[in-house]
C-alpha cells in the first residue's frame, strides 16, 4: 500500500519536478542508506560473511519474481538489459530465411544484439513501424507471420510510453512458433504484468529506472524450458555446492537450479545488494495497481492540459500509465530545454518531443510546475 506522501521517502526538493525516471530513477532514502551500510561493511571486509556472499541476493531474486508472478527459480540476477538479451539470443534459434521482429526506434541495446544474432544465424530482421494514430499492437500483429522466429518487443515504447498488448502478441507468436523476448525495462513494476497471459520465453528488466534501485543490478526471467540452456559465462557461484568454500576446487558440472545458471559473476553485489533489496521491498509493498492508479492520474492530468494547450500526444492512442510523449513545434523545442530547467522541471527530449516519465514521488505541485512551463512554451 502506498503511503499518503510517497515523496517523503525520497530526497527530492520541493522546487524540483523530476519527470525523467525512464532515464534513471532516484534512489529512495532507504536504498541510499542500505548502500552506504554495504559500503561501510566492504571498507572492513572482515565483517563480510558467508550470508553476504551466498544468501542475501536470494531475497532480491525472490522479490523480483514476486512482482513478476514467477517462481524465484525462473529469475537470474544480471548486470544489464544487454546481458539479459544476450542470454536470450544465445539460447534461441533461427534459420536462414526466418526473421527477428523488432519495432522501429527500439532501444539500441536490444537492436544491436539482434543484429548480431541475425548475422550469426543468417536470418533477417523485420522492423515494424506504425502509422500515425495506429496502435503498436496492430502494427506488430500485421507483420507477425510464420517467417518470424523471434519477436523482441517492449511492453511500452521507450521514447513515449506507447503501449503494446503483450498478451495478444504472445498468443500470435505461439501460433506461428516464434519465441517472445520482452524488454520490460520501461514498464516493470509500474504496470501489472500477467505472466500467464503473455508467456514470454525471456523477459528482462533493468533495476535502476522504475524499480528505483542501484545501477548495475538487473533481472532476467527465463521460461522453464530454458533452464538447461547455455549461460554467457561460467562463474563459480552459479555451480551447485559453491557455498562450501572448502570444496571449491572439487569442480562441479552441475549448476544451481533453475535460471540461476544465467546469473552474472559477482552476483552477490556486496556493496549494492542491500540497496536493491530496499527498493524492491518498497515496490513490492506498494503494488503495481496502486502505483499505476496514482501515477496514471498525474499523467492523465498532464495529457489533458497539454492537449488543451494545443500540443499533440505522440504516445496516442494507447499508452502506459507512467509515460507520456508530448510533441513540440520545432521552434518551441529549441527554447523548451532551457525554459524547463529554469523552472526546475526535468524531462527527456526525443527529437521535437518531450518524454514525461512519472513515478510515485511526483505530485500535483510537480504537475502544476510542468503545465505552467508548457503554457510558456506553447
Amino acid at each position: 500500500m502506498l503511503p499518503a506522501d510517497p515523496r517523503a521517502l525520497f530526497e527530492i526538493p520541493d522546487e524540483i519536478a523530476y519527470f525523467n525516471c525512464a532515464s534513471i530513477g532516484p534512489l529512495p532514502r532507504a536504498s541510499r542508506e542500505a548502500i552506504e551500510a554495504g559500503a561501510a561493511r566492504r571498507a572492513q571486509p572482515w565483517h563480510v560473511t558467508m550470508q553476504n556472499w551466498v544468501d542475501e541476493h536470494e531475497e532480491r531474486r525472490a522479490l523480483f519474481a514476486g512482482i513478476a508472478g514467477a517462481p524465484a527459480d525462473a529469475v537470474a540476477l544480471i548486470p544489464s538489459v544487454s546481458y539479459g538479451v544476450a542470454v536470450a539470443a544465445r539460447n534461441l534459434a533461427a534459420a536462414p530465411g526466418q526473421q527477428v521482429l523488432l519495432i522501429a526506434e527500439d532501444f539500441p541495446s536490444d537492436v544491436y544484439t539482434w543484429r548480431a544474432f541475425a548475422a550469426e544465424k543468417g536470418c533477417g530482421i523485420v522492423t515494424v513501424a506504425r502509422a500515425p494514430g495506429e496502435p503498436w499492437t496492430e502494427a506488430v500483429l500485421a507483420r507477425l507471420d510464420a517467417r518470424v522466429a523471434v519477436v523482441a518487443v517492449p511492453n511500452v515504447q521507450w521514447t513515449d510510453g506507447a503501449l503494446l498488448d503483450l498478451a495478444r502478441i504472445g498468443a500470435r507468436a505461439r501460433e506461428v512458433g516464434a519465441a517472445l523476448v520482452v524488454d520490460a525495462s520501461q514498464s516493470f513494476g509500474m504496470m501489472r504484468f500477467d505472466l500467464d497471459a503473455v508467456r514470454p520465453d525471456f523477459l528482462v528488466g533493468v533495476g535502476y529506472k522504475w524499480l528505483l534501485g542501484p545501477y548495475g543490478l538487473s533481472y532476467l526471467y527465463a521460461d522453464e524450458k530454458y533452464w538447461d540452456g547455455a549461460p554467457l559465462e561460467e562463474n563459480w557461484l552459479s555451480r551447485l555446492g559453491s557455498e562450501d568454500f572448502s570444496s571449491l576446487v572439487d569442480y562441479r558440472e552441475e549448476y544451481r537450479p533453475g535460471a540461476r545458471r544465467y546469473d552474472m559473476g559477482e552476483r552477490s553485489a556486496l556493496e549494492l545488494n542491500g540497496g536493491g533489496l530496499a527498493s524492491l521491498r518498497l515496490m513490492h509493498d506498494w503494488g503495481a495497481a496502486a502505483i499505476a492508479e496514482r501515477v496514471g492520474a498525474l499523467t492523465g492530468r498532464i495529457e489533458a492540459e497539454a492537449t488543451r494547450l494545443g500540443f499533440a500526444i505522440s504516445s496516442a492512442p494507447v499508452r502506459g500509465p507512467h509515460l507520456l510523449g508530448i510533441e513540440l513545434p520545432r521552434e518551441a523545442a529549441r527554447r523548451a530545454f532551457s525554459l524547463l530547467r529554469e523552472r526546475g522541471v526535468y524531462v527527456a527530449f526525443r527529437g521535437n518531443a518531450i518524454r514525461i516519465a512519472a513515478h510515485v514521488y511526483n505530485n500535483d505541485a510537480d504537475v502544476d510546475r510542468l503545465v505552467e512551463a508548457l503554457a510558456e512554451i506553447a
